[in-house]
């Protein structure tokens, strides 16, 4: 079955003027543009494609990948407007993101991002954004555990860290002192939680804790002196500033993988930089 907002495996059925008519397994057909068709294009083949609802309502498929579908949240610029709400850059060369009246409750400005969630509406199927977020993205019930591996959006700037939405369900917050690469809103990164309270609040880290995030710090590391030519011009005495810049660790993390590399005979240990043994 066609859905607008969703990527989906077509099979090509034909070839004609406007582009190639691809199918579902309902017979079911939608157009491809020629400005998506590839030469190598043949009928019979499968083709994974984006469909979503043109200016006219008609279902229409690309190859392009939107910033977000059905069932996500992301942070998107306001471009345009008319009578009826906002639109907003998807990523889709041809189609803007449309966002109703109903769905923001406060003044919209071109070019500002804003922080949405999409979703298909139910009478007319096509794919729309909402700021009201509270009626997909709730900690009522927490999904995830301590220490999983999550993917989140970068939602907000708070006072000490950043607000974050957490696979799409949940709210999160990472903080100021457990960043140590550049991060800004909008950025959709791997994550770690860290842990849950018992009212509901998740906070996730950016590295794994434990012997997991030792021995990716490690390999990190074993990367960075290859790169270096064997060197890296980092010590004990360097500051939590200049190994974050350099590495992206924490100075606690760095240390660590430092003494992991050593036990294991892969560095030697300077005054002031760590060498790749040969």
């Amino acid at each position: 079955m066609l859905n607008a907002g969703e990527y989906q495996s077509l099979r090509i059925a034909r070839i004609a003027e406007p582009g190639i008519y691809l199918t579902d397994e309902e017979g079911t057909e939608v157009l491809l543009p020629n400005r998506y068709v590839s030469l190598s294009d043949r009928v019979g083949d499968l083709a994974e494609v984006f469909v979503y609802h043109d200016s006219e309502n008609r279902l229409i498929a690309t190859r392009e990948r939107p910033l977000a579908t059905v069932g996500e949240a992301a942070v998107l610029e306001a471009v345009d407007r008319n009578a009826h709400g906002v639109f907003l850059a998807w990523g889709i060369t041809a189609k803007d993101l449309f966002l109703p009246n109903r769905n923001v409750p406060f003044e919209v400005q071109m070019g500002g991002k804003y922080l949405v969630y999409l979703y298909r509406d139910n009478l007319t199927g096509r794919v729309v954004a909402t700021t009201k977020l509270n009626k997909y993205i709730s900690n009522s019930t927490i999904s995830v555990r301590a220490h999983e591996q999550v993917d989140i959006l970068v939602a907000r700037r708070m006072e000490k860290g950043f607000r974050v939405v957490i696979n799409n369900r949940h709210w999160g917050m990472i903080y100021d002192d457990q960043i140590f690469s550049s991060v800004k809103v909008g950025d959709r990164l791997v994550a770690y939680v860290h842990r849950i309270s018992a009212e509901g609040r998740i906070d996730v880290m950016l590295q794994q804790e434990g012997h997991e995030q030792r021995d990716s710090a490690a390999t990190k590391l074993l990367e960075l002196l290859e790169k270096g030519k064997g060197v890296l011009p980092l010590g004990d005495k360097s500051s939590p500033e200049e190994i974050a810049a350099a590495t992206g660790l924490s100075k606690k993390s760095f240390k660590r993988a430092v003494g992991q590399l050593y036990k294991e005979r892969r560095i030697t240990i300077e005054e002031d930089s760590i060498r790749l043994n040969k």
